[in-house]
């Protein structure tokens, strides 16, 4: 049984679309910078599943999902002086950070906003709606993800019409 994630990107530096669009679909997840969302990166398994979310978006939303084809290896662009993700501390001996492969499996005909994630009462306790809650990559419960599959499934809201 796969466990579930949550990965944020905002669109502007890589969306969903950059990933179908990607060779074969897959790229590293690189670039993680705090070290609980790391440590959730090095506990993640070939199989895994997560949600992509479009961080800092108008509204910020879940947007589809992909699959771990790879799991946690040690992040190389922390020792490339040039690479916006250089960590002068981590080497190819002692390596501080770690990325993923994520291959894209499905972008939701429509995006399931941060709003309408809080309208959902068997999403309360997820760790994207907690005040204060940052993280880049965080774990998604299984009751979570099969509440936002259905979510997904359900299509846009209908507004009411006065």
């Amino acid at each position: 049984m796969p466990n579930y994630w949550l990965l944020k990107s905002e669109p502007s530096v890589f969306s969903i679309d950059d990933l179908s669009q990607s060779p074969r679909q897959t790229t590293c997840w690189e670039g993680v910078r705090n070290y609980q969302a790391r440590n959730f990166l090095r506990t993640m398994a070939v199989g895994d599943l997560a949600f992509f979310y479009h961080s800092n978006a108008d509204p910020p939303s879940i947007i589809g999902i992909v699959e771990i084809v790879k799991a946690a290896y040690p992040d190389h662009f922390a020792w490339d002086a040039k690479s916006k993700y250089f960590d002068k501390k981590s080497s190819p001996e002692n390596p501080s950070w770690s990325m993923i492969d994520v291959k894209f499996l499905e972008k939701f005909s429509t995006p399931l906003s941060l709003e309408r994630l809080r309208s959902i009462k068997a999403l309360e306790h997820m760790e994207l709606l907690r005040k204060g809650t940052r993280l880049s990559v965080q774990p998604v419960r299984e009751r979570e993800w099969k509440a936002i599959l259905k979510l997904a499934q359900s299509g846009p809201v209908e507004k009411k019409t006065t």
